[in-house]
């Protein structure tokens, strides 16, 4: 086939293509399933809402509100371009067709794969950390080892489940989610009915309230991590009914259902707690770190408290197992486009999954955990806040992606330069806005746990992964010469073809 690659003109988007997946698997309820798990809402919001009240008090909701803008934007990118070109590679894809390989490899692929890695290592440490606090909180949720082996049980539960194929995934999903919905609702429901609560107030979503650009940058990115995650859905875009449509309706509904159940939850956490700096107020720094666990018993008693807790154990495992159903596909969709080794392509002959790459995932997170475990705990702290720096990357480079390949179409019609151009454009710029202002945070030795030479560890975790995914894609190079020397030609058809393992 002859594609055009002048520069008036996008290639011609790659046919669909057929990589064993099973197709028409997934509906939108599955995928809206998919997407809002792999965010784990429920301990996404525990652990990052204190946080950001401390920084801005009570305007948390406004930031929640501003930090959701980018993310709406970026995700009307992910939606054109599915529309136009859906492959389980998503990024990977898209990135490569508008920019070429060398961008696609590293920001649509590698960056994309290793703040996934990051995430999955701490939400199994997480997971466990939290159901031990409910089965054992006197004899084993204080101990490393136990935590540490209680992740790596979840973990290889959660691969097998993976392995065994996105429908039993996703019925899965809806009993994980609508336990970690019910109980936020239910906790913010029960925050608002107890006596002394004070009423909600709209200047709590003023924007102009900030008392500087700091505080506002520093709320709006704490919240950016919080949406992270609905773009899992994607990947099962192969899967899916009508792929070109239902993946991007998920994506559009799943971010509006996180916004308004986060924005429930802090108007209910702030009218309930305030933002007093003693006792259970949000702006107290002993609170920071998980206000669910803070205010669960005064809020609905020490009984429901603890199923409270079982949700935020649940929403970590839950994103855990959402991250070894999508992660698998990204690699999956670069083997089979000749950017990866062969092998990253095979299905199981049964389940039809690519049982070879979530098999590597689950292990890899696993090698992580227990090495970052024994070096330290700090490591790893360090290590989850640098994904921030990824998130920022590739969401970025994927906006504007849109706009790049869509760049012939914005004179068709005032739809095709809005949806296509001007609002990705906004978004991508955003993005890169917030992973320029992230770096330079970062860079800062006092930023973080670590530092090494006056430099911030979160900073080298995270331009260092960047880093090392470009050592990686040059060693790789000489082995896929096809893909790195015509990537826009190699990703518009199959170049392995590997169905079945033994």
């Amino acid at each position: 086939m002859t594609l055009r690659t002048n520069t008036d003109a996008p290639p011609a988007p790659p046919p669909a293509s057929d990589k064993g997946l099973r197709s028409g698997s997934v509906g939108l309820l599955g995928a809206v399933a998919l997407g809002l798990s792999s965010t784990a809402p429920a301990y996404s919001i525990a652990v990052t809402l204190g946080l950001v009240t401390l920084t801005v008090g009570h305007l948390a909701p406004a930031s929640l509100l501003i930090g959701f803008v980018p993310i709406l934007l970026t995700a009307l990118a992910f939606r054109e371009l599915n529309r136009e070109m859906p492959d389980c590679g998503t990024t990977f894809v898209w990135t490569t067709r508008a920019f070429g390989p060398l961008a696609g490899w590293l920001a649509g692929g590698w960056v994309v794969q290793t703040a996934t890695l990051i995430a999955m290592t701490a939400l199994s440490q997480v997971g466990a950390t939290y159901l031990l606090s409910v089965l054992a909180p006197d004899r084993y949720a204080g101990s490393t080892v136990a935590v540490t082996a209680t992740a790596l049980l979840l973990l290889a539960g959660c691969t097998a489940v993976a392995r065994r194929g996105v429908q039993i995934a996703a019925s899965l999903q809806y009993l994980l989610l609508g336990l970690q919905l019910t109980a936020l609702l239910g906790f913010g429901a029960a925050a608002l009915a107890r006596p002394g609560a004070s009423a909600p107030s709209l200047s709590w979503l003023n924007p102009f309230a900030y008392g500087g650009a700091g505080p506002f940058a520093e709320s709006v990115l704490l919240c950016l991590y919080i949406y992270w995650g609905w773009d899992a859905l994607i990947t099962v875009n192969e899967e899916s009914r009508d792929a070109d449509k239902v993946p991007g309706r998920a994506v559009l509904v799943s971010t509006c259902v996180l916004l308004g159940t986060y924005l429930f939850t802090a108007f209910a956490a702030v009218s309930f707690a305030g933002t007093g700096t003693d006792g259970p107020g949000l702006g107290n720094p002993d609170n920071a770190t998980d206000v669910l666990a803070t205010l669960a018993p005064p809020v609905v008693g020490d009984a429901l408290a603890v199923l409270v807790k079982l949700a935020v154990a649940v929403s970590a495992v839950s994103a855990l197992l959402s991250c070894l159903v999508s992660a698998p596909r990204g690699t999956l969709s670069m083997a089979a486009h000749g950017a990866l080794p062969p092998a990253f392509a095979r299905l199981h002959p049964r389940h039809r999954t690519p049982a070879f790459g979530t098999l590597c995932f689950g292990a890899a997170t696993g090698l992580l955990l227990v090495v970052l475990e024994l070096l330290s705990a700090r490591f790893l702290g360090d290590a989850i806040l640098s994904i921030g720096l990824l998130i920022a990357c590739y969401y970025g480079v994927t906006a504007l992606a849109c706009v790049r390949y869509f760049r012939s179409h914005l004179r068709r019609s005032a739809r095709d330069l809005l949806l296509k151009g001007v609002l990705p454009l906004l978004g991508g710029l955003m993005m890169l806005a917030a992973f320029v202002r992230s770096a330079i945070d970062m860079y800062a030795p006092t930023y973080g746990d670590t530092s090494f030479h006056g430099v911030g560890g979160v900073f080298l975790l995270g331009i260092g992964s960047v880093a090392v995914g470009a050592v990686v894609m040059l060693a790789l190079r000489p082995r896929h010469t096809r893909f790195f020397r015509e990537g826009r030609r190699a990703v518009a058809e199959l170049t392995v073809t590997e169905p079945t393992e033994d």
